[in-house]
């Protein structure tokens, strides 16, 4: 199976029903693009739900070690890991309530995609949600 995105008003929709999105490998520095995308979502008014064991807080919210941690529902799981670790990552993605996965601009695994499209998640690979936010229109 070769991993493709959905289409763009799809891609939409998600952007356009979700208020909650969980990042993975969120970075407490403002100088790395994790920190620097998850701001400008949070800015336009998505819940951030920082995941990423080395720190506490970030961007003014507690930040949890594991996906599994979050008991609170999520709209957006959005990784920012090498692509080497998008298996590992879909594997806790399947323990949890949400159903889309979005990994960041440069970051492709295809058995994580396999793995997520056979239980049925939306997947989005390779591609930045903050420019996609920017660039798809809205209902």
């Amino acid at each position: 199976m070769t991993w493709k995105n959905p289409e763009n008003n799809e891609i939409a929709d998600v952007l356009q029903t979700a208020k909650k999105i969980a990042v993975v490998g969120l970075s407490d520095k403002p100088d790395r693009t994790s920190y620097q995308i998850s701001k400008a979502m949070q800015d336009v008014g998505y819940k951030i739900i920082p995941v990423n064991p080395a720190i506490d807080a970030v961007l003014g919210e507690k930040a949890y070690d594991s996906l599994s941690d979050i008991e609170e529902s999520i709209d957006i799981i959005n990784v920012f890991r090498r692509s080497e670790f998008l298996l590992d990552v879909a594997n806790d993605v399947l323990q949890t309530n949400c159903k889309v996965f979005w990994a960041q601009q440069g970051v492709v695994n295809e058995e994580a995609y396999k793995l997520l499209k056979e239980n049925d998640f939306t997947v989005i690979m390779d591609l930045c949600i903050k420019v996609a936010h920017a660039v798809l229109p809205r209902n």
